[in-house]
């Protein structure tokens, strides 16, 4: 297999908590006289965004790349990309690059929707005549029919999205770079984007995906790569990548639930989940959860201030990161009026658990109704669901057969058979 892309201990390096501004000759031989060691200091104020990264990438190959939210995967693209440049390192990349990093990413605003397709495909290197004979596809694809001669300013953020990969899976790249297009658009435009990746990788082109969304990855990724803290943790089979991907998120289960040492969290902080504990009916912890158990899931939080109508939210999700469902204080109207500083829990009650056996993960968050985000916790705990023997068969419930059962009963209706001519 030809190589399309060569990674060699690649780094990036970003100097943060500094502001620069230009100074005068007598200024900078001050500063160096009172701060000798100012070398250190700047030192201090940088941060490694990639380190040491290595890899290949072959013609064809379609590779996922996961990874927490500021582990250093959209670096990565944008090195690729040379959108920005290594601190030390090499990247080699053979055939034209077209990249979906951003939304509106190489849009200019004042430039109408077809003028923008023409813009971008110069600037991949193409000829207009090549761009006339796909920009009817383009159009279509991204279904702004009505808008293409609109400027795009006044596009709204998924038309741009729309735009934006329709322009660079229809112009012939020989590597494609997606940084989560799956994270705006419609149920409909996320599976026109997937098939465009199954047919652009069967045309021989190369794909870089990178998502959050651990089924995708699998389903349409047979290679991952898992990129922790700029570091390249694991590269190999997307499905064994992904399972050592998602069992760090369950540590948490291994120090009693304390949500208060993960690292991994994103909101203001007034108030926050310190813990999550998994009851049973006589409100003491529960060690099985069985498929049908009712249970009780009580999450702990301190509040630093006083909160007005804050809710509270808790999603389950698949061990590949698909959302089963999601329960919030909002949703079935129970509405709390104010939470007082200090520590508090709230519990929430599951009468009939009806999940498959299985791994699963839960995600919390909690918000206002308006734009206040006090905290977001991603896969932060799993719990498993075991066999059950709920239809007293003898046989019990196998994950097999799907991710949910719905509890049923089978009624077989016999026909009367007909009587044959000996009876009569």
């Amino acid at each position: 297999m030809t190589t399309a892309i060569t990674v060699r201990n690649l780094s990036k390096q970003y100097r943060i908590g500094q502001m620069h501004r230009l100074v005068t000759f007598r200024e900078a031989l001050v500063d160096l006289v009172k701060r000798p060691f100012r070398r250190q200091d700047r030192a201090r104020g940088t941060i490694w965004a990639l380190k040491d990264v290595s890899f290949e990438v072959g013609d064809g190959e379609v590779v996922g790349i996961i990874g927490r939210n500021g582990a250093g995967k959209s670096t990565l693209l944008k090195l690729l990309s040379k959108i920005t440049y290594p601190t030390s390192g090499s990247i080699k990349v053979r055939g034209r690059i077209a990249s979906l990093l951003e939304v509106g990413t190489g849009f200019h605003s004042e430039l109408t929707g077809r003028e923008n397709i023409y813009l971008n495909g110069s600037i991949m290197g193409m000829r207009k005549k090549e761009i006339d004979t796909q920009l009817d596809a383009i159009i279509a694809f991204a279904g702004v029919e009505k808008f293409v001669d609109t400027p795009i300013k006044r596009y709204s953020s998924g038309m741009h999205l729309r735009l934006g990969f329709a322009v660079a899976a229809h112009l012939a790249p020989d590597i494609l770079l997606v940084d989560e297009v799956l994270a705006v658009g419609d149920v409909e435009f996320q599976k026109k984007c997937l098939k465009a990746m199954d047919d652009l990788r069967s045309g021989g082109r190369t794909v870089i995906f990178v998502s959050h969304n651990m089924a995708a990855v699998e389903n349409h990724c047979p290679r991952a790569i898992w990129i922790d803290n700029g570091l390249m943790r694991e590269d190999g089979d997307a499905k064994e990548v992904i399972r050592s991907y998602l069992s760090t998120f369950a540590g948490a289960q291994q120090t009693g639930f304390d949500l208060r040492q993960i690292e991994y969290r994103r909101g203001s902080g007034e108030i926050r989940y310190t813990g999550i504990e998994f009851l049973g009916p006589d409100d003491q912890p529960q060690r099985l959860i069985r498929s049908g158990d009712s249970f009780t899931v009580r999450l702990h939080y301190y509040s630093e201030e006083r909160i007005v109508s804050p809710h509270f939210g808790l999603e389950i999700l698949t061990d590949l990161g698909t959302k089963i469902t999601s329960m919030n204080t909002w949703s079935n109207g129970t509405d709390i009026p104010v939470v007082h500083p200090g520590p508090g829990h709230i519990d929430l009650h599951i009468d009939f658990l009806n999940l498959m056996p299985g791994r699963y993960y839960i995600s919390l968050w909690l918000k206002t109704l308006g734009s206040s985000v006090y905290d977001v916790l991603d896969h932060c705990a799993m719990f498993d669901v075991e066999t059950s023997d709920f239809y007293r068969s003898g046989r019990g419930l196998d994950s097999h057969f799907g991710i949910v059962f719905l509890p049923c009963r089978w009624i077989p209706r016999v026909t009367p058979g007909v009587k044959s001519t000996e009876e009569g």
